[in-house]
């Protein structure tokens, strides 16, 4: 099975860097032939500070997401974190993504499965890679003809996560493809007084980890100045790291 990619910044934040970033990601794939999709989020709604940046919103989020998707005719994914998103989502995008903390919440995974997209559910930082099994089942058995698994790391003590990369291969025995979250696997959560801290120069090698146990995918956040984005920015790839990155695995 050929790599999989998924790219883009973590949360909507202006047209000016959906276009920077979709427009980088169109010559990666247009050069390296890559099976590619833009990821970007109309609202987080798991900040972890009620002051933090969520987003455009539903409405204009979409919107901006189906002028990338004009512009530069890449396929799209975003995450949606109530069951009555699902539907709009689905008019605009390719593939409806479940947040990691919110897997096991039936309603969503099924309002998801029926729309006929495809459903990639982030594995949570609670469960370990077998117990996926079982969204997987509720996805399937909801009308989901293509479901997708994601690897982010597990919750280790407080503020820091780490990565059962055994968790993959537990995966891929019920699913064929799983891809590694190389940015959110490298968070400190909650580590940077009131927002999410992270180490983005392990990124690399938690995708060549990742691709020794069988990933058959890829996550990276990646912005054009991630130091001054407004989510996520410590954990999220440079933009002009990004193709290195890609080329090390390919």
């Amino acid at each position: 099975m050929s790599p999989l990619f998924i790219a883009g910044p973590c949360v909507i934040e202006s047209t000016d860097v959906l276009d920077v970033v979709a427009a980088e990601l169109l010559r990666l794939q247009e050069q390296y032939h890559l099976d590619i999709y833009f990821k970007a989020s109309f609202d987080k709604a798991n900040r972890t500070s009620i002051s933090s940046f969520r987003g455009p919103g539903l409405e204009k989020g979409l919107q901006m997401l189906a002028d990338v998707k004009a512009k530069f005719g890449l396929r799209l994914l975003t995450d949606i974190h109530e069951a009555w998103q699902a539907a709009p989502a689905a008019e605009v995008v390719d593939v409806l993504q479940i947040p990691a903390f919110l897997c096991r919440q039936t309603d969503l995974l099924v309002a998801a499965s029926q729309t006929g997209k495809v459903v990639n559910i982030k594995k949570a930082q609670f469960l370990s890679g077998q117990d996926m099994r079982y969204p997987v089942e509720k996805a399937r058995e909801s009308g989901a003809t293509e479901v997708w698994l994601t690897e982010r790391g597990n919750s280790f003590g407080y503020n820091n996560l780490v990565v059962d990369f055994r968790n993959i291969a537990d995966m891929l025995a019920f699913t064929p493809r799983v891809i590694m979250d190389c940015t959110h696997s490298v968070q400190r959560p909650g580590a940077a007084c009131g927002k999410t801290g992270g180490n983005r120069e392990f990124v690399p090698s938690m995708a060549l980890a990742a691709k020794a146990f069988g990933a058959t995918g890829y996550f990276f956040e990646t912005h054009p100045d991630p130091d001054h984005a407004l989510s996520d920015g410590p954990n999220m790839l440079r933009l002009e790291d990004l193709e290195t990155v890609i080329k090390g695995l390919l």
